[in-house]
């Protein structure tokens, strides 16, 4: 396995030689996109089965709508045009023929559309023009969708997994009988993003309400996760938005209420994507490769047999077989490396690169003394443990990683959250220390746009656990009520 590039000496290329050489993804041969190789699609399958059961867990069911949408749709909606018309991919033909000079094939100019279509940035239009056909009562409501697809944003420059012109998600759309149902559907997805980040991918969040130039096009409020990454840039790990009643006026979805009027339902949309997977990375990973939470991670423990002599083999191998079985029971994701075409030398640092929690190795002496020797992924460290029981102890040490890896990110953030009051101060610690900036903000869009132009830092959210505190804007030194959070971000 080749050496990493430190974090230190360039994090960009760290990042990219970590998810190539980990075998998570690779760039295809379509500029822009990305192949999502099986070991890096085994982390996203956790992360989407995991967060599906959740969304039913919460009422929510899965359909599925057309990757295509008519232009016109993204007319009916103003804010939402506006926001996705510089990302849209355009299909305006359906057919080729063959060239004239007999090298290769064109588009056939005779098969142009009579509407072009889009290839699906976000699904909003193409959902509320089906909803029109299923709700006609309060009966019909609350309507509670997902949908599990890929979405096309054309990118310029690109990065896997952070940004990529198509990527994978999930998005939800629901329906509601009143604004404040519609609400309490925007928040409730929020805390099952935030408690999924945190309880499975140990990626502390501050939960918060975007400005309003920061707003998800067509939303009235767009609620966030913001996480911090080892370079001191902000991830935005989810969003939740209250769309009002913007969707349901511009494609005409009214119920009939319990008194008998017409009234526009109110909605919602909410989503995470592969980004998380970019989030994962940044968070926990070293120098050494990629460190995986033990909940996410494909294989939780795997075993490693030594021996030099044949005679050795039969009994070191049927000695991590039983171990394994007896690892398995307790529902421990467990894998037994007994392929001989391999040194344990290079096994031992391939798992190490690729993030496995826990590693055992079982020699003959090891199995003549009854143990073994155990190394842990998220210190580095290793001991001898005993054979008996040690089923039971993993079990216990995998749940230990899987808080000390969230433990640590949150040092991290706590460290690198700074208050500051001036904008020398503003100044100084973003580009000297990086992380989030605390600090107060007069509230309007100019202000925010200046300060995005001087130092490339914007608000991440108005946190929401924020409290009244009266002060004045580190940029225009006009009255604030709160402070914000800024950072430069991903």
């Amino acid at each position: 396995m080749d050496q990493l590039t430190s974090r230190a000496t360039d994090y960009a290329k760290w990042y990219n030689d970590l998810v190539l050489k980990a075998g998570l993804a690779e760039h295809s041969a379509v500029r822009g996109c990305m192949v999502i190789k099986p070991y890096g699609f085994s982390i996203w399958e956790r992360m989407r089965d995991d967060l599906d059961r959740r969304f039913k867990e919460t009422g929510h069911e899965n359909a599925y709508f057309p990757l295509f949408i008519p232009k016109s749709f993204f007319s009916k909606e103003a804010d939402h045009v506006d926001g996705f018309a510089k990302e849209c991919a355009v299909v305006t033909h359906y057919r080729l023929r063959n060239a004239a000079d007999g090298k290769g094939v064109e588009v056939d100019p005779d098969a142009k559309l009579e509407e072009e279509l889009i290839v699906r940035p976000t699904s909003e239009t193409i959902i509320w023009n089906t909803y029109r056909n299923w709700i006609t009562s309060y009966r019909d409501l609350p309507l509670l969708i997902n949908q599990w697809a890929n979405v096309v944003r054309w990118e310029m420059r690109t990065r896997l997994f952070l940004r990529t012109a198509e990527f994978l998600w999930q998005e939800g759309h629901t329906a509601h009988a009143t604004r404040e149902e519609a609400v309490a559907e925007t928040q409730q997805m929020l805390e099952v993003y935030a408690d999924f980040v945190e309880e499975i991918l140990a990626i502390p969040v501050v939960k918060g309400v975007k400005t309003e130039s920061e707003r998800f096009a067509g939303a009235l409020d767009t609620y966030c996760i913001e996480a911090l990454m080892q370079d001191g840039k902000a991830l935005q790990a989810g969003t939740s938005h209250f769309l009002g009643q913007n969707f349901a006026k511009a494609f005409d979805v009214k119920f009939a209420t319990t008194e008998g009027k017409q009234e526009y339902v109110w909605a919602t949309s909410w989503g995470v994507s592969t980004r998380l997977m970019g989030a994962l990375i940044m968070a926990h990973s070293d120098d050494n490769g990629l460190v995986l939470p033990p909940r996410l991670a494909p294989t939780q423990v795997v075993l490693v047999p030594i021996y030099r002599k044949p005679e050795e083999q039969e009994a070191v191998v049927a000695a991590c077989h039983r171990l394994a079985e007896e690892i398995k029971a307790l529902g421990i994701r467990v894998k037994v490396d007994d392929d001989d075409k391999r040194k344990p030398g290079w096994k031992f640092s391939e798992y190490e690169f690729r993030g496995v929690p826990l590693r055992i190795a079982i020699g003959p002496r090891d199995l003549a003394a009854g143990q073994v020797e155990l190394a842990r992924r998220d210190t580095l460290s290793k001991s001898q443990e005993a054979m008996e029981g040690l089923a039971e102890r993993l079990a216990d040490l995998l749940e230990e990683i899987q808080k000390n890896l969230y433990a640590k990110a949150l040092d991290f953030r706590e460290k690198h959250t700074t208050e500051v009051n001036s904008w020398e101060e503003f100044k100084q610690v973003l580009h000297q220390k990086g992380g989030f900036l605390s600090a107060h903000w007069d509230g309007t869009a100019e202000t925010e746009e200046k300060i995005k132009q001087e130092t490339k830092a914007t608000i991440r959210c108005i946190p929401l656990q924020a409290v009244e505190e009266k002060g004045t804007c580190v940029f225009s030194g006009k009255p604030s009520k709160q402070r914000v959070l800024f950072a430069i971000a991903y």
